[in-house]
């Protein structure tokens, strides 16, 4: 670890007076985006020494005061960082401040990645393309990864489907951002192969192999945020070749695929049919929200009204950050007496979490931040659009912003993809 600190200090030293934009410095920044994507699925501690790493060198450099200015330009990036400063103002107010810290340290790459994607660095086109292939390999070599421990022990694991559990996956077995990841390099592999089909016709027909593997994948993974997500990505496709009258019967065929693909999948894969099996026996507590010890979706939906309560309570302000789920214990030993503790989870939405924590002003806050993308011209619209309409879709009913993996991830996946389609030379 010394030597690592030693060569690490000895780089920036080196780079301290090169230019941000010049070759050596956007070689090293590649190398670190490099590093960052593929430690996620591999080392928290390397994930953490890139990022930091990255931040760092991206302010190593004479152009500060355009740094910052380039940073407050962009209401995508200053936007971004609000997801940060409301949880952090709600300190003020927050009984628990042990909780308060720890979730602001959580979310610390929503300030810091914006502010480093600020940077004047720019990537060459090969450079970007390296990073979206690299990606979509990352994310398939995960899923194949998955499928071997899926084969060691098919029978009981198919069975556990029925009690809501699901594969062992990469990211520390967080199976909701991974699945949200396969659905993000879906719409990648799309895009590639929208671009390379007239001139690389053999890296689109791998990547269409590579894309089929994938939509088959989140079928087994059954994983409702990644199904959900896909589509979202081929309905707006489908939609857009149709009213585009771009092929629209491309875009026919699409959507007679997306009806059919759940009854296929629901006879053809096990896992896939015992997750239907268990929503079933699980949907009359869903629609009663009935408490049933251990049910998954039916404390989601009681969670969600807590959320919805805690934030009625305290509409102005919140409860602060740091007191969310002491407020949201309270409510569930006001209205569930006879809940078990396993199941007294945070509000299941993003939306409330903000909304509970900093109030109304929290909820449309966050959901300025979710609208700002779709307010910006960008290169290639359609795919940024889709980004950015399944991340917030994604919040909807999870909490991806409450933990590691999911705050890097969002931010990470959006930021790089606004540098690269803001890159003329893509």
């Amino acid at each position: 670890m010394n030597r690592m600190l030693y060569v690490y200090k000895s780089m920036l030293d080196k780079l301290q007076n090169v230019p941000i934009t010049t070759g050596r410095r956007t070689s090293v920044i590649f190398l670190l985006l490099v590093l960052m994507m593929g430690s996620l699925f591999f080392s928290r501690a390397i994930l953490s020494i890139s990022m930091i790493s990255f931040v760092t060198l991206s302010f190593f450099h004479s152009s500060f005061k355009e740094h910052i200015r380039q940073f407050f330009a962009s209401p995508l990036l200053w936007g971004m960082s609000l997801l940060f400063f409301f949880p952090l103002v709600s300190g003020l107010w927050s009984g628990d401040k042990k909780a308060w810290l720890e979730i602001v340290q959580i979310k610390l790459p929503l300030l810091f990645l914006p502010l480093a994607f600020a940077a004047a660095f720019k990537l060459s086109g090969k450079q970007w393309a390296g990073l979206a292939y690299l990606f979509i390999a990352f994310v398939t070599a995960g899923t194949i990864w998955s499928m071997f421990h899926y084969a060691a022990d098919t029978a009981t694991i198919n069975e556990s489907y029925l009690r809501a559990k699901s594969l062992v996956t990469p990211l520390e077995n967080d199976h909701v951002r991974f699945s949200w990841l396969i659905s993000v390099a879906v719409l990648l592999c799309g895009k590639l192969i929208y671009v390379k089909r007239n001139c690389e016709r053999k890296i689109a027909v791998a990547l269409s192999v590579v894309l089929l593997w994938l939509v088959v994948f989140l079928h087994i993974l059954a994983a409702r945020t990644g199904l959900f997500s896909f589509y979202i990505i081929m309905g707006v496709v489908a939609a857009w070749l149709i009213y585009k009258k771009l092929r629209w019967y491309y875009g026919i065929a699409l959507l007679v695929t997306l009806l059919a693909l759940p009854f296929i999948a629901y006879r053809v894969l096990p896992t896939f049919h015992n997750r239907v099996q268990y929503f079933n026996y699980d949907l009359g507590f869903f629609k009663e929200t009935h408490y049933l010890p251990g049910a998954n979706d039916a404390v989601r939906v009681i969670s969600l009204k807590a959320g919805y309560g805690v934030m009625k309570k305290s509409p102005v302000s919140g409860v602060g950050f740091g007191d969310i789920f002491t407020a949201t214990k309270e409510w569930y030993g006001v209205h569930y007496t006879q809940m078990k503790e396993a199941d007294k989870i945070y509000p299941s939405s993003e939306w409330l979490i903000y909304g509970a924590g900093c109030g109304i002003q929290g909820l449309l806050a966050f959901t300025l931040v979710m609208l700002i993308p779709f307010l910006m011209r960008t290169h290639t619209a359609l795919a940024w659009r889709i980004l950015n309409l399944i991340a917030p879709c994604s919040f909807l009913f999870d909490i991806g912003l409450e933990v590691q993996f999911g705050v890097f991830i969002y931010s990470f996946v959006v930021l790089c993809w606004w540098k690269w389609m803001n890159d003329k030379k893509m």
